[in-house]
């Protein structure tokens, strides 16, 4: 795996929230527990704030506007810059098509997968696939060998289990990769258009603003319950 300038799965779920439209860091954390995101990536406000810093100071986001609302303490609008857009697409590209030993990150790409075009997604998941393929004929081989010179399966089982779990990842990835491309999972053809309409240039908070019109009926869910989240306040929302 590559190394990040900001090397932390919250990094990316930030970069990807920004990627839709500017935000402040409440406005992120909201995003991100109303689609159920802190599932797969930690969240806390303390990390948040620490890695809005670090993507700033690298250049991966910029302050746009201080903004106050009502008796509100004072919040800094940040948007993504052309290095982040970058960063977040290649990092998410990394995560989709190559296999990790750190299970989450592949839970983490899969959370903020939508981030890419559907066919682009189909692919990488086809390249981790392939991937998945040489490591599983390399481990059995292995596998077959050490069984050959006489030693007992207890002391494979640490082998075996690293062969099933890859198996499954490799089951799952080339299933997933399948119904992309078939348009069969459910909101395939929503991502679809919504990334054919960004790359027309038509902004995603015109899009959000009225997902009907742009997406049909089954884009009705894109503009559901975030407009509440970026608006509502809980007694633990820090101020800036």
């Amino acid at each position: 795996m590559s190394r990040r300038r900001v090397n932390n799965p919250l990094a990316l779920a930030v970069l990807s929230c920004l990627g839709e439209r500017p935000m402040h860091p409440y406005e992120i954390s909201s995003t991100l527990r109303h689609r159920g995101k802190e599932q797969s990536i930690r969240l806390n406000y303390g990390s948040l704030y620490s890695v809005v810093a670090s993507l700033e100071k690298h250049g991966l986001i910029t302050a746009r506007e201080k903004v106050r609302a009502g008796n509100r303490p004072e919040r800094t609008v940040y948007e993504i810059t052309q290095a982040g857009s970058e960063e977040f697409e290649d990092w998410l590209s990394e995560l989709l098509s190559t296999p990790s030993n750190d299970p989450s990150s592949l839970e983490s790409a899969l959370s903020l997968i939508a981030g890419l075009p559907p066919d682009e997604a189909a692919r990488l998941l086809e390249e981790r696939v392939s991937r998945l393929d040489l490591e599983l004929r390399a481990l059995g081989a292995s596998n077959d060998w050490s069984r050959e010179q006489g030693l007992p399966e207890i002391f494979l089982v640490e082998s075996t289990f690293r062969e099933a779990m890859l198996a499954a990842e490799r089951g799952y990835a080339a299933e997933l990769a399948a119904q992309i491309r078939s348009s069969s999972l459910g909101g395939v053809k929503v991502w679809r258009r919504l990334h054919e309409l960004r790359a027309a240039g038509t902004p995603m908070e015109e899009i959000l603003a009225d997902p009907v019109r742009h997406l049909g009926e089954e884009g009705r869910v894109l503009g559901e319950g975030p407009a509440a989240a970026h608006t509502e306040r809980t007694d633990d929302e820090p101020g800036p």
